[in-house]
């Protein structure tokens, strides 16, 4: 008998450590306010590389660098990755800052908005890097380069267009339908966002690979395209498959307060540490420029 039992009583004993966490009003303070201060962190790397909680004044510095280092142009892709990552992390902080409010607001729907949204706006911002591989891949095999930007903003914008009605069916009728059918539509988008990485980050990958293997940028490239690629396509996998899953099970819901463990471990894994690790990846400023003469890549 004590053998058998005691499976069943260490599954209970962690169901109890798990129920008293997330009914208990200290600990939901204390995963929130954690998640709020990651969001702070990662928003200020992305505007100075470099990890310090103090850097919020350095935006401009950050953009400057760039400016001063290549003025010529103008709003790079690396400026205004810089600048999302910036406003999404923004965002998830404030909005973690202010968990007691955001978690019980009606109707629901304002709820379901500022969670979503920068959500939304990390698809946006990494996509981006897909944008800017698939340039790059276009350009290299002297493919057609210039619908891959109106693509770019036409997905968002659909993407976008499509939620702001979700959200809209929401306020006007609360249908826990069209609610299921929102979670869908995030996993989907997740998805995409998956595919989007393994296919240009991972042709871009064998393409760098069929360089010469003496070239110390084909060396650095390949570890930097590959990196990026293998965390955004697992981030957002995994976003896809626990969306889907809190789509059907209402234990697994992200949008209550009393759960705060586990939207620690999902903000955690699919958004912090992936922007964590993407702009270390990143870090590195443009190279100086010696002349003005543009050399083609052979």
């Amino acid at each position: 008998m004590p053998l058998s039992s005691a499976p069943l009583e260490a599954v209970a004993l962690v169901s109890n450590w798990w129920d008293e966490i997330n009914d208990s009003t200290r600990w939901q303070d204390g995963i929130f306010f954690t998640l709020c201060a990651a969001y702070a962190l990662v928003s200020s790397v992305a505007l100075v590389l470099l990890f310090s909680l103090s850097s919020f004044f350095m935006l401009s510095i950050q953009l400057i660098r760039i400016e001063l280092r290549v003025p010529e142009y103008g709003w790079t892709t690396q400026k205004v990755f810089h600048l999302m990552n910036f406003i999404v992390n923004g965002v998830r902080a404030i909005v973690f800052g202010l968990h007691k409010l955001i978690f019980v607001m009606h109707p629901k729907v304002l709820t379901l908005v500022l969670l979503d949204l920068p959500g939304l706006l990390f698809f946006s911002t990494y996509t981006l890097l897909v944008l800017f591989w698939a340039e790059i891949y276009h350009q290299a095999r002297s493919l057609p380069t210039d619908k891959l930007r109106i693509f770019y903003v036409s997905v968002n914008a659909s993407v976008y267009f499509i939620q702001v009605c979700i959200w809209i069916y929401l306020w006007i009728d609360d249908n826990s339908v069209v609610e299921f059918i929102g979670k869908i539509f995030i996993a989907v988008v997740s998805f995409i966002a998956a595919l989007g990485f393994l296919l240009y980050g991972g042709r871009l990958f064998f393409m760098l690979r069929r360089f010469p293997i003496e070239s110390k940028g084909r060396r650095k490239k390949l570890h930097e395209v590959g990196s990026v690629t293998a965390i955004c396509f697992t981030c957002f996998l995994i976003r896809c498959f626990v969306v889907v899953l809190s789509a059907f099970d209402t234990d697994a819901s992200l949008d209550v307060l009393d759960h705060p463990v586990l939207n620690f471990i999902y903000y955690l894994v699919v958004e912090i540490l992936p922007s964590a690790l993407v702009l270390y990846i990143l870090r590195k400023l443009p190279p100086r420029r010696i002349s003005a003469q543009y050399h083609p890549i052979r």
